[in-house]
């Protein structure tokens, strides 16, 4: 049904609404519809599958993601990027899909999802597709999402033996404010090597930047201040940040 009034009418959809409220009222968005789905069952799902991969509901909000227990434990990069999202009241609306959605360069949700190799689950007029987070915007404020499709789901697969991932930001000011950048990372150890590695960085970019070259530094290394360093590098090497 959300998917036919997508499709048949000029409409946005509504999850918490955070930035799009915004974006109405200061007319950078027009919509003759709002279409709530937060009450749609599927996307109100927050669960863990038998393979240890993490279903999460496009409406789930941040809260409740930030405060999963069995989440913070097995993805604690993504449950400390969700909880650097705006106040507790705007964290108990706000979703992490509406954060991916949004599109924009700064969100601190999309590299630590990038970082996870998270895909997107998308629901439109021809069925269902998947498209992995890191193609799903596309440029500041756009995304792959074609008229009448949505977000449904957010899939991150289960880390990979003695893996973990991390997030952190740099900002100007404190609390909450705008990343300058922001960089998720995921690495896999066999003993003291590291095996694999993943590292996106966030609003050095149009988009999240998924930075191979910093990651293989680090592959086969034991993660010490050397390997760290021709990470840094190659980190540096690919960003395109703003002149500002």
């Amino acid at each position: 049904d959300a998917v036919g009034l997508l499709a048949a009418e000029d409409a946005r959809v509504l999850a918490g609404g955070t930035d799009l409220l915004i974006q109405l009222r200061a007319g950078a968005s027009t919509a003759r519809h709002l279409v709530d789905v937060k009450r749609i069952a599927e996307l109100a799902t927050l669960a863990f599958d038998d393979a240890g991969a993490l279903h999460l509901g496009a409406a789930v909000p941040c809260w409740r993601l930030a405060d999963d227990a069995r989440v913070r434990a097995t993805f604690p990069g993504l449950a400390e990027a969700t909880a650097l999202i705006g106040s507790t009241q705007i964290q108990s609306r706000a979703t992490i899909a509406g954060n991916l959605c949004n599109a924009s360069p700064a969100a601190d949700t999309t590299p630590a999802l990038v970082a996870l190799d998270a895909v997107c689950v998308v629901q439109g007029p021809d069925g269902r597709r998947e498209v992995p987070v890191a193609e799903f915007a596309v440029a500041p404020g756009r995304t792959v999402l074609a008229r009448g499709e949505l977000l449904v789901e957010l899939r991150v697969p289960a880390p990979a033996p003695h893996g973990a991932d991390a997030y952190q930001r740099f900002i100007p000011r404190n609390e909450m404010d705008i990343a300058v950048v922001g960089v998720g990372v995921s690495v896999a150890l066999d003993g003291e090597i590291c095996t694999a590695a993943r590292i996106a960085l966030g609003a050095v970019g149009p988009t999240v930047i998924v930075a191979h070259d910093a990651a293989r530094a680090l592959v086969g290394s034991t993660l010490g201040d050397a390997a760290r360093e021709r990470a840094a590098e190659a980190a540096m090497a690919v960003a395109t940040p703003i002149s500002d």
